[in-house]
């Protein structure tokens, strides 16, 4: 080939270089992130002041994430005690098309997390059996048509975003000693509702085309009855109770939602 007819070849193919370095090198678009869901989305459990009657910390995983990472805007509208309705009824109203991002934590009030944690512990392993057995069938047949319709919400509201579902943690180091009033037993049936609700609020995520946070092994080895507890047992103020710690929010979910947002 001769020199002439090479030359402009050569343009084209380092112009489609400088190109393609330009693209690979150019700056990440700002995040606008806004996190949704009951009190493990508000930050409940840090022991630290709350901004409002819905008990958001500064300790808890959205706050951190955002922290952590180039947002543009963040938002966290999630209130201790919500359900599903709630989140449908007085949160997706923040959000817009201009979400890049939203994290969402709900489906434990539903499934009546509260109600379950009173039976065992005044109720003995059967009361607590029972009480676990009732809540997983809620979780199997009422919750999904629940989630879709908070899921359903959140995509109408939200429509540019990615939406990252995140689950609820094992609450208890099976085998350790400690006194929290329960027996392994009991602690065995109330991890295995964990478990029953992460399944279906995954599969919710799956047929949405959102994507699922499991935060259960990054709190092994620090449930409570550990020789290093990332959740509160019962506690004071009570609201504290079964939630994450500050070491839970900043050692389990951050860690779980930036490994899944990369």
């Amino acid at each position: 080939m001769r020199l002439s007819r090479a030359l402009p070849c050569l343009a084209v193919a380092v112009a489609a270089a400088l190109s393609t370095t330009a693209v690979a090198h150019a700056a990440p678009a700002a995040v606008n992130y806004a996190a949704v869901g009951d009190s493990y989305a508000s930050g409940v459990g840090t022991q630290s002041s709350y901004d409002n009657s819905c008990d958001r910390s500064s300790k808890g995983y959205p706050s951190l994430w955002a922290a952590a990472h180039s947002v543009s805007a963040f938002t966290n509208v999630a209130c201790s005690g919500a359900k599903t309705g709630d989140v449908i009824n007085s949160q997706v109203g923040s959000l817009s098309s201009a979400n890049t991002m939203v994290t969402v934590t709900i489906g434990g009030n539903d499934a009546g997390f509260s109600s379950v944690m009173e039976s065992c512990i005044v109720g003995g392993d059967s009361g607590c059996n029972t009480a676990v057995n009732n809540a997983k069938n809620y979780v199997n047949t009422t919750l999904p048509g629940l989630l879709d319709n908070a899921y359903n919400a959140i995509s109408s509201h939200a429509p540019n975003a990615t939406v990252y579902v995140v689950g609820y943690p094992h609450f208890y180091q099976l085998g350790g000693s400690c006194s929290v009033g329960l027996s392994d037993t009991a602690r065995g049936y109330i991890n295995s509702g964990a478990d029953t609700l992460d399944s279906a609020i995954s599969a919710a995520a799956g047929r949405h085309g959102f994507q699922f946070v499991d935060v259960r092994s990054r709190f092994d080895g620090h449930g409570i009855c550990s020789s290093t507890w990332w959740l509160n047992s019962v506690t004071w103020p009570v609201v504290n109770s079964y939630h994450p710690n500050a070491s839970g929010y900043s050692g389990g979910y951050l860690p779980a939602l930036t490994a899944a947002t990369g």
